[in-house]
């Protein structure tokens, strides 16, 4: 009976190497110190999920009220889009590069930075989702007597939760894969490993993008299931049937 046995990670070249540095580090390609390593990694990650974390909020607090309520009143659509298609266009680094010769380096450089590239999806499909909830739906509850309050938080808003929350997903997903760019406003997070090849290799630019894109897909899955939870089952059984 033969045992199987895996391989050790140098038999996976760079990629294995990438691997033995997240979990055990190295001796860094400059100097004698041991560089990598779970515990430095997960500070790494903690650092970048903060800094996603207090962009969501700041973009969340101001794009999805402005998208609800002038999606509710039918007005803004010129500035709501245009919003929208300006977020696309600005440029990551030269946003952070940017606000950090405005304001300096720092957490809030990169937190401000990392906001006003969150809004644009946020405002634009929670504008869109509340245009596309079928207005006979709106009318019917405005003629039960439902105020404007109630009608936006118990009609619109259920109905409109799926497309409202793409705009949060694809918004934190920006604001992730941006924040690795955090090393060049003063704020160490997962981008270190790539962005300092002369410290942790070429090994490190695989580390880190290893890293990143894991941190991105549980963030993505994590607000799916928020959407899921948020979607009414009515509306998951519609959406299923379709």
């Amino acid at each position: 009976m033969t045992t199987l046995q895996l391989a050790p990670t140098a038999d996976f070249g760079i990629f294995g190497d990438a691997i033995h540095l997240i979990f055990h580090g190295q001796q860094a390609q400059t100097a004698g110190r041991t560089v990598g390593g779970i515990s430095a990694i997960w500070d790494l990650t903690l650092t970048q999920l903060k800094v996603t974390g207090l962009a969501m909020g700041c973009g969340m607090l101001i794009a999805l009220p402005a998208g609800v309520i002038l999606g509710h009143f039918g007005r803004g659509e010129f500035l709501a889009i245009s919003i929208g298609n300006l977020g696309r266009a600005v440029p990551e680094l030269g946003l952070i590069i940017f606000m950090a010769s405005a304001i300096g380096v720092g957490v809030l450089n990169l937190t401000i930075a990392l906001t006003i590239l969150a809004i644009p999806p946020m405002l634009t499909n929670s504008f869109v989702a509340m245009r596309q909830v079928d207005r006979d739906t709106v009318q019917a509850a405005r003629g039960m007597g439902m105020t404007t309050r109630e009608v936006i938080t118990a009609v619109e808003l259920p109905l409109a939760i799926p497309t409202i929350m793409g705009g949060v997903r694809t918004s934190s997903t920006n604001v992730v894969a941006t924040a690795t760019l955090g090393p060049l406003a003063g704020v160490l997070t997962l981008g270190d490993l790539i962005l300092q090849p002369a410290v942790y290799g070429q090994q490190g630019v695989v580390a880190g993008a290893i890293c990143v894109a894991v941190l991105a897909l549980i963030l993505e899955l994590c607000l799916a299931g928020v959407q899921h939870l948020l979607t009414s089952p009515g509306l998951r059984l519609a959406r299923a049937s379709a």
